[in-house]
């Protein structure tokens, strides 16, 4: 069963490769969607797979890279879109 969640990273994540770190972990988790930096200084991320990879990509999320320094991580579960991989935007 496939579920998609949308994530929102916030703290020092950007200009420390959280997208590119994410990017490495979606994909070796088989997961498919997107991250992206938004205006306000957070990190955004859409993602789809199996539920308990999304959940490791959650846990992930409130590490990030080693110079990240990450505050705060939001979820919440939003409809499936068939991404075709995982990429930055």
């Amino acid at each position: 069963m496939k579920q998609a969640l949308s994530i929102t990273i916030s703290g020092r994540v950007q200009g420390v490769g959280f997208r590119f770190s994410a990017v490495n972990k979606a994909q070796a988790l088989g997961l498919k969607g997107f991250v992206k930096n938004n205006r306000d200084g957070t990190v955004y991320i859409e993602a789809e797979g199996p539920p308990e990879n999304l959940q490791e990509l959650v846990q992930w999320c409130w590490q990030g890279p080693p110079s990240a320094r990450v505050e705060h991580v939001s979820h919440q579960e939003i409809p499936v879109r068939d991404y075709a991989r995982f990429g930055v935007k």
